[in-house]
């Protein structure tokens, strides 16, 4: 299978190290260059978009660099770990360089299951985002289905067995990674979610796209599905049971004020 997937890498990427800033570099390149990719980018930011709420305060973006969502949110704040091309600041998720409550949307995209200790993560995200501010994201998702294909046609490890929540560090912000990890800290442990975080309140978790992303090939693969398939595509899905075969999900989650604590 190894052998397999490498004779469909996608020659632009072929042979350069998943952590070398030119690989984030060129994969927004693919994502432009293959049409049907772009589409599923384009509907993932649009749904980003219209979940970022109204009101005072800067959007920032989390892992800017491979993506496209400047083009939707024109004043959001890009960001990534590695100095790259178009973004405004290098700076990690778990050590934001921004004032309390000053920004009223965290948004990303395939980002929250790189991040190696999204507990600092999520207490300092919660920090710098004023109360009715959001965190939206788009992630993988743990399905029957999902699992097959992550395990066998993607580069990153997937293990919904995981005990905890910390990454095992790779040798870069890439290569540390668990795909299934949101659908851990989500959804598998959603009362240890809610207790060690309840600056947070999950608003949705909406499982998509059970076929989309493998047709496009993705990122990786050179594979390239006909645009002019997308809409048929997209309604064929929207037929499934996306709860049981989604591979992704739109979630988000809301920052709420902690009650007061009474005087005795």
């Amino acid at each position: 299978m190894k052998r397999f997937l490498s004779l469909l890498q996608h020659p632009l990427t072929k042979g350069l190290a998943l952590d070398d800033p030119r690989t984030t570099v060129l994969r927004q390149q693919i994502v432009r260059e293959k049409r049907f990719l772009w589409k599923i980018y384009r509907e993932w930011s649009c749904g980003i978009r219209d979940n970022v709420p109204a009101g005072p305060g800067r959007v920032l973006e989390l892992g800017s660099g491979g993506g496209i969502l400047r083009e939707f949110i024109p004043d959001v704040l890009t960001s990534d770990v590695m100095a790259l091309p178009q973004i405004h600041l290098v700076a990690s998720g778990e050590a934001l360089p921004f004032d309390a409550a000053s920004l009223k949307a965290i948004v990303m995209t395939n980002v929250f299951h790189h991040i190696p200790d999204v507990g600092a993560f999520l207490r300092d995200s919660a920090r710098v985002t004023r109360v009715g501010g959001r965190m939206v994201m788009i992630e993988p998702w743990n399905t029957a289905w999902s699992r097959l294909v992550y395990r066998g046609l993607h580069h990153e490890p997937f293990e919904p067995a995981a005990r905890d929540w910390a990454l095992a560090t790779g040798s870069g912000p890439l290569s540390t990674a668990n795909g299934a990890l949101p659908w851990i800290v989500f959804e598998r442990d959603r009362a240890r979610f809610d207790a060690e975080f309840p600056e947070w309140r999950l608003a949705s978790i909406t499982p998509l796209m059970p076929l989309s992303y493998v047709l496009s090939g993705g990122v990786s693969l050179r594979i390239q599905f006909p645009p002019v398939m997308y809409a048929f595509v997209r309604w064929l899905e929207e037929m499934m049971p996306q709860r049981l075969v989604a591979m992704f999900a739109l979630i988000v989650l809301e920052r709420v004020a902690l009650p007061k604590r009474s005087i005795e």
